[in-house]
């Protein structure tokens, strides 16, 4: 099995942690990880890859290993957070790459698409939304209207997603047997977002979300002006973003290939052998192997 090697690099000075594996000349592969959590997400899928793909996973700011300046200190938009894992990139030298992508990775990653398409040569969403269809309105209607008028009467609601029991809730609902999910992980991503001064950058967050959708039909023009090839996977449990988002893919992508789990948001933690297989026969087809 292939090392798995954990750096940090400094990119427009801030300290950017990443998780890296495999040969530098094989296919290469970026990992981007949601909230709350970091490339711990995919700690166990990385050397599923790394035999075949040169594999890289990066914390982005304010999340995981990385740096995390306060809010006052820097202007939390996902914008920012794809400009910085952009920068990263362009530090290790990919000029092309596939890329997975999910929960808040995937604005991020639809960033770094839209800004270097030709850098792009596959994208796989796991639970990660580029359409208005998925959104599932019990869980997004608080974030919506925190956004648009932030303050004491819409903060409270948003807050409650940043407790042990909502972050356990993200990844335990929707798993048929949620004793197959470990506590390290909620307890993981707990103990970082509840570090001094965190809950203002992921506040931030919060209401940065909604310049993420005026991004979609661009998106879209993208995946049928490209063709890239796609692939969802996802969990057709998630309550959160819901599978209609992973059909919507195979509207605008050519040949799209979806696959929906009975699993949960947080996918790899229940179903990683299922995950991992998809995901390597897709890869396999479209990027070839290492050495191939």
């Amino acid at each position: 099995m292939s090392a798995v090697h954990h750096r940090t690099t400094v990119v427009d000075g801030h300290r950017i942690h990443y998780r890296e594996a495999g040969h530098a000349d094989a296919p290469a592969i970026v990992l981007l990880h949601g909230f709350p959590t970091s490339s711990f997400m995919f700690r166990e899928l990385i050397p599923l890859l790394a035999d075949d793909y040169h594999v890289i996973a990066p914390d982005h700011l304010g999340f995981g290993h990385s740096d995390a300046p306060r809010a006052a200190e820097f202007d939390y938009t996902f914008d920012a957070l794809a400009d910085i894992t952009s920068g990263l990139l362009d530090q290790l030298g990919l000029d092309r790459y596939a890329l997975y992508v999910q929960d808040y990775g995937a604005p991020i990653g639809w960033r770094l698409a839209l800004t270097h398409p030709e850098r792009i040569s596959a994208l796989v969403t796991q639970n990660g939304n580029g359409y208005e269809d998925g959104f599932v309105e019990s869980f997004w209607t608080d974030v919506w209207a925190y956004g648009a008028a932030p303050g004491p009467d819409t903060e409270p609601a948003v807050r409650t997603a940043l407790g042990i029991d909502a972050i356990r809730w993200q990844y335990v609902h929707g798993v048929p047997d949620p004793s197959l999910v470990s506590p390290d992980t909620w307890e993981h991503d707990f103990a970082l977002v509840s570090r001094e001064g965190n809950d203002e950058v992921q506040l931030a967050l919060f209401r940065d979300y909604r310049n993420n959708r005026p991004l979609y039909p661009l998106l879209h023009e993208f995946l049928r002006t490209s063709e890239v090839p796609v692939l969802a996977v996802w969990g057709r449990n998630d309550e959160i973003f819901g599978p209609a988002g992973a059909r919507a893919f195979a509207r605008d992508a050519k040949d799209a290939e979806v696959h929906l789990i009975d699993g949960g948001h947080f996918l790899l933690e229940s179903h990683l052998d299922v995950v991992a297989g998809y995901l390597r026969g897709f890869l396999g087809r479209v990027l070839g192997h290492a050495g191939s």
